[in-house]
């Protein structure tokens, strides 16, 4: 005989499926109330960089690199022609005023200056072949003039001895006319020779003068011809650094080439290039710093070169109290330049936020320090190690500055510590 079975309820029946049934809807039901609130990510705390906000000193500044340069440069030019018969210095060397660079030969220009030489020793023997002769003539014309006067003399004598004569009857009237007509053409003889030693002496004088003048002369173009052998040898005009020789030996150069640069090595510049958003507001006499191994070393703003090439410009700087020892030409440093004085400011140190947000949001941690929640910010001004906060956050709150790349579009980050 059969046994007839106690139906089941639906839900023994069907309880599986009913459990299947729960567990989705109430999967469902998660992920519509997830969905509703904010979308949140967990993150290791020891990955990320957090700092405080503060309230502190701002200062604007760019932090650029330099190059060391000379301040003054010079241009070694060749005052004579000739060819490169030997370099003496090599680039990079060291030199003292004086120093020899190179030596030029010139062998028309030795030859010019020896017959130059030739012609000034003939023109010396001529001079003083002339100055005999006119001290020859002079002292002729002094032993003329001393018989003549002698002869006066004696005449002026015998002419008052005929005077006497006369006037007691010795000689006749026409005697003593004879007598005196030949004494008074001796007295104007004498007078005349002697207006004529007179003029010879000034005239020797002015020759003498002409003849010196013209000899000196001569004697001063020789010595500037001689002159021009020195500068067949080029040598350093200051003391500096021989940066290069553009010539080598046996090469022709002309009077005026270049044949190299020295640089002023004790008189030295800071030369950087500024962003040309930053155009306006560099101007001269700003202040700036170099840090060297926790030292610093304050320069200033000299020059400003406003050409712009690849977007920037160039400013020049230098030391305005002690500089670095051993500094070479050529090394680079990092110059802080200032752009205004230190002002109080909410500031927060620089991290990777910015590129991701734009400096329009930040995560700000809670009070327990176990999650961070997006928060709207305005950020001001900036420096290289700082932004300034103008809205959004308050002192002693803390930030999440890193890891924004590997966020996503969380609005939350659970820190797991």
């Amino acid at each position: 005989m059969d046994i007839q079975l106690k139906k089941k309820h639906p839900f023994v029946r069907y309880k599986y499926h009913i459990m299947g049934g729960s567990a989705f809807f109430i999967f469902l039901l998660y992920l519509l109330v997830a969905g509703a609130g904010p979308r949140r990510l967990r993150y290791e705390v020891d990955k990320l960089e957090i700092v405080d906000v503060k309230q502190d000193k701002f200062l604007e500044y760019l932090d650029v690199e330099g190059i060391v340069q000379p301040k003054l440069t010079i241009k070694l030019n060749s005052y004579e022609n000739g060819s490169v018969e030997r370099i003496v210095a090599e680039d990079g060397s060291l030199l003292k005023t004086g120093d020899t660079i190179l030596v030029l030969s010139n062998p028309e220009l030795i030859r010019t200056i020896e017959d130059e030489g030739d012609e000034l020793s003939k023109q010396k023997v001529s001079y003083r072949e002339k100055q005999i002769q006119m001290e020859r003539k002079t002292f002729e014309l002094k032993r003329q003039s001393l018989e003549t006067v002698y002869q006066l003399e004696r005449l002026n004598k015998q002419h008052t001895l005929n005077r006497e004569e006369y006037k007691i009857g010795i000689q006749s009237k026409a005697q003593f006319e004879v007598a005196s007509d030949e004494f008074t053409f001796n007295q104007e003889n004498t007078r005349i020779l002697l207006d004529e030693l007179k003029h010879d002496s000034l005239l020797n004088i002015i020759q003498t003068d002409l003849m010196q003048s013209d000899l000196s002369r001569e004697e001063k173009r020789f010595e500037r011809s001689r002159e021009r052998l020195d500068y067949l040898v080029v040598r350093a005009p200051v003391d500096g650094q021989l940066s290069f020789v553009n010539v080598i030996p046996g090469e022709r150069v002309s009077a005026g080439t270049n044949i190299g640069e020295l640089k002023v090595v004790d008189q030295i510049k800071i030369s950087t290039k500024v962003s040309e958003y930053y155009i306006d507001r560099i101007v001269t006499g700003l202040p700036a710093t170099i840090t060297y191994q926790g030292e610093k070393y304050p320069l200033k703003i000299t020059k400003i070169n406003p050409e712009i090439r690849d977007r920037q410009f160039e400013v020049d700087l230098v030391f305005t109290a002690r500089m670095l020892d051993n500094m070479r030409i050529g090394k680079s440093y990092r110059v802080q330049i200032e752009l205004e004085q230190p002002e109080d400011a909410l500031v927060i140190e620089k991290g990777n936020f910015f590129q991701t947000t734009g400096g329009q949001w930040i995560f700000r941690l809670n009070a327990a320090g176990n999650k961070a929640v997006k928060t709207s910010i305005s950020i001001g001004r900036q420096n290289p190690r700082q932004y300034e906060v103008l809205d959004g956050l308050k002192p002693g709150d803390r930030i999440i500055v890193s890891g924004y790349d590997n966020f996503g579009d969380a609005e939350e980050i659970i820190l797991k510590l």
